[in-house]
């Protein structure tokens, strides 16, 4: 057994295969924000994200609400679920209602009606996959109004503006999301999005918001690489991964997170933006990553499916007409509890409301669930048995790399 000692704390660490270390880290920065890192038990981490808007436990899944509001669920609801961090989109806020009237109306926590941590994106992702774009250059985007047609350019400064008016917790740098698999091309984007990167960090203001670095490079290794040092020297209070899960290969994507959270520094977040099917959260915490969102819970929800622990189910199904278990057994949601698969499926057949609520209650619970299960096998030291088993039920159910 070897003791380390690390700004103060005592650092215990097993000889075990897989590392277990309590209280790494208590790394203060700009307050109001710290983050704690409380356990490690290989590259997977456990740790704490001290916010103005309360803590994040991490790992986690944060649910997205493009519009301010996640489909078809309420604030009260995601609380219920122990959602501890909900995504909004700055690119459609921006459009509409518009970033100058939410903050009018006291930002974006008062205008949703949600008391703990939010996160915005740049617009970034958004701006380059939806709508005409007239114009890319080292400036910025210029583009056309999904909406109705209007000419709009964002630039690192205004992407910043905006979400100072937003007042999330959490926002992003300005990046530029290429396809993964063009080198040259990723090279370009990579380049400028360290250029909006350092123009991002020169133009935030607000001490109350952490701005996150995102690193960029398509599925090239020495493009990640060169993208996660340089993010990473910009010193922000957390550090992302964009970029993934946009078409690329999944043993493509696995093989850039290998290689990635080692160069980003252990005592901040790390978040991996836009990536949240089950085995994809179990693979991110092996590799160290912290946080996670995705649009699929909801979607797939309004798309008649139901994520299992494993895998996903379609209830509409004709073998669940008169099935009386629950989506998932021992799963212990509001809709698992309470509904049988045959009454989903008849929600889903006739069309109601209640059936794509429902189904993303539980859709949401198997993920933020699942993100919790994991902090606790790192906190307990026995993460590598649970990861071990899932891989191995996960593979038995179909559900592959």
């Amino acid at each position: 057994m070897k003791y380390y000692n690390t700004k103060g704390s005592l650092v215990k660490i097993s000889n075990k295969k897989y590392m277990h270390v309590y209280l790494v880290y208590n790394h203060a920065m700009n307050e109001p924000f710290s983050f704690e890192l409380t356990a490690v038990h290989g590259k997977a981490r456990a740790g704490i994200f001290h916010t103005p808007h309360g803590p994040i436990n991490t790992p986690t899944f944060a649910p997205v609400g493009t519009q301010a509001a996640v489909k078809g669920v309420t604030p009260e609801q995601l609380a219920r679920l122990n959602t501890q961090l909900v995504l909004a989109n700055t690119y459609h806020l921006y459009l509409r209602p518009g970033d100058n009237l939410i903050a009018e109306l006291g930002g974006l926590h008062n205008f949703m009606g949600w008391n703990k941590p939010i996160l915005t994106d740049s617009g970034g992702f958004q701006v380059f996959s939806l709508g005409d774009i007239n114009q890319i250059d080292d400036d910025g985007v210029t583009f056309k109004s999904y909406i109705d047609g209007s000419i709009h350019t964002f630039t690192p400064e205004k992407a910043i503006q905006i979400q100072e008016n937003l007042g999330a917790d959490i926002i992003m740098c300005f990046d530029e999301c290429p396809d993964p698999n063009q080198f040259e091309y990723n090279q370009a984007a990579m380049m400028r999005t360290h250029n909006w990167a350092e123009r991002c960090k020169a133009a935030h203001t607000r001490s109350d918001q952490a701005l996150f670095g995102i690193v960029q490079g398509g599925i090239f290794e020495d493009l990640r690489i060169e993208s996660a040092k340089f993010i990473n020297g910009l010193d922000f209070p957390g550090n992302a991964i964009g970029g993934l899960s946009v078409g690329e290969k999944k043993s493509e994507m696995l093989t850039i997170l290998d290689i990635v959270p080692e160069f980003l520094s252990e005592n901040k977040p790390r978040y991996l933006m836009g990536v949240g099917t089950p085995l994809d959260i179990v693979e991110g915490v092996a590799r160290g990553i912290d946080l996670f969102d995705c649009v699929n819970p909801t979607r797939l929800a309004r798309h008649k499916a139901a994520f299992t622990r494993f895998g996903r189910i379609n209830i509409t199904n004709t073998k669940y007409r008169s099935d009386q278990n629950p989506l998932v057994d021992d799963c212990e949601c509001y809709t698992c509890t309470n509904f049988s698969r045959a009454y989903l499926r008849h929600l889903v057949k006739a069309n109601e409301l209640l059936a794509p609520t429902l189904l993303s209650i539980h859709n949401l619970h198997i993920l933020i669930d699942l993100a919790d299960q994991l902090r606790q096998s790192i906190i307990s030291g026995t993460f590598g048995d649970y990861y071990t088993h899932y891989r191995e039920n996960a593979s038995n159910r179909g559900d592959s790399l």
